[in-house]
């Protein structure tokens, strides 16, 4: 394994000045402050900024005519995580424009991509319910149709940044008889149509995500996506990308797994407890000198960096759940000046630890439950057969 500075050419060197200058002036500490005060984790200004200066588009067409080549984005996208850009929106933004560009209609592309390029139309998903748990295909939201419309009744949970989106990118159910993958069809559902509800909920982390009801929502036919109960199709790809089980590129410049960003935070709270632990106190001795503290806290790196090495769906578990396994370790380490949070006076390490401790559930969670992704990796990968969550039969007397 080669750990040597990569050397950038003299037009990658420029490339990646231009983007942290860019990055510096748009992405200020008042953004960050903004971002943790809503929970966000979106800014409209930075984001219409990035639109403006042709960074969405480029981004968008990674790889082809006028985007950035496969390095440029891996720059890009580092220096994106450097200064903490409010980006899930636009993570969400990029999965539906490919659905869209893929499965919608001549109209429908013309109406959505141009302005998802420029910032100013962004995209949410619309798949869980609020009693529906992981399994997206046990939808209840109905889709009826109506002539040349649909009639949409039902609720979404967890459309994260749905507040700041002009469509959601949405399953629905449009035939009770028919088994449930084969019964789902997907629209592109303007969010400024009358019935739709938007409602906020804040996360123990701060974030906030929402709750969506719609009542009586009319929308047109142009808005499907995909054919009628066929939307199954229509999100494989979009779940592949959320899961994180879509395949390595060659050239290696991809992250190890969907969680690196998460990791990389975690990483960044390690670091900067590492560097406490070394320090001379009043004393004079450090509290690396402790055996315990010592074999604690190089247990936690060597966790961490096992996860950070972790690849595709196995990335995504490891990283989750060793930040719920780390996390409380390294609080403990620091004391109890290691709960106040960012921005409080005497943080010990800046509030790094304690926003993982709250952050690490949350992660388990996304895209679906650590247990799902356990049982996929059981039966998709080890070959251990499906998962039997039916009733425990009861003992005969």
């Amino acid at each position: 394994m080669d750990f040597s500075r990569v050397q950038l050419s003299g037009e990658e060197q420029a490339f990646h000045d231009r983007v942290r200058k860019f990055l510096d002036t748009h992405v200020t500490d008042d953004v960050r402050r903004r971002d943790r005060e809503t929970g966000d984790n979106f800014d409209e200004g930075v984001h219409l900024a990035m639109g403006a200066d042709g960074w969405l588009s480029a981004e968008l067409n990674t790889g082809g005519e006028g985007g950035m080549t496969r390095v440029q984005r891996r720059l890009w996208d580092l220096e994106r995580r450097r200064v903490h850009v409010p980006w899930v929106t636009w993570g969400t933004t990029a999965i539906v424009a490919a659905s869209v560009e893929h499965f919608g209609s001549l109209e429908l592309r013309n109406e959505v991509l141009p302005r998802v390029a420029s910032g100013q139309v962004r995209l949410c998903l619309g798949y869980t319910e609020p009693d529906g748990g992981s399994d997206v295909a046990t939808c209840k939201t109905k889709a009826v149709r109506d002539g040349e419309q649909w009639i949409i009744n039902g609720s979404k949970m967890f459309t994260t940044g749905a507040h700041n989106c002009q469509y959601v990118f949405l399953i629905t159910n449009t035939d009770n008889e028919a088994r449930k993958h084969k019964s789902l069809t997907m629209f592109l559902v303007p969010l400024d149509t009358p019935g739709i509800e938007i409602q906020g909920i804040r996360t123990v982390d701060g974030d906030r995500t929402n709750i969506v009801y719609y009542t009586d929502v009319r929308v047109d036919d142009k808005y499907r996506l995909g054919e009628v109960n066929d939307g199954w199709r229509v999100l494989l790809q979009p779940l592949a990308v959320e899961h994180g089980v879509v395949d390595a590129d060659a050239d290696g410049l991809q992250d190890v797994s969907i969680m690196v960003h998460q990791g990389t935070m975690m990483a960044t709270s390690v670091d900067r407890i590492a560097g406490i632990a070394g320090r001379q106190g009043p004393d004079g001795r450090r509290l690396i000198d402790d055996g315990a503290v010592a074999y604690r806290l190089g247990r936690s790196i060597a966790r961490m960096e096992a996860a950070l090495s972790a690849p595709s769906m196995f990335g995504r578990v490891a990283v989750a759940q060793t930040m719920r396994d780390i996390s409380p370790d390294l609080m403990d380490l620091l004391g109890a000046a290691s709960a106040l949070p960012i921005d409080a006076e005497g943080a010990a390490d800046q509030g790094g630890a304690e926003y993982v401790y709250r952050w690490a559930p949350l992660c388990g969670i996304y895209g679906g439950t650590l247990e799902v992704f356990r049982n996929m990796i059981a039966e998709h990968v080890l070959g251990l057969g499906r998962a039997n969550y039916s009733a425990p039969v009861a003992a005969k007397r």
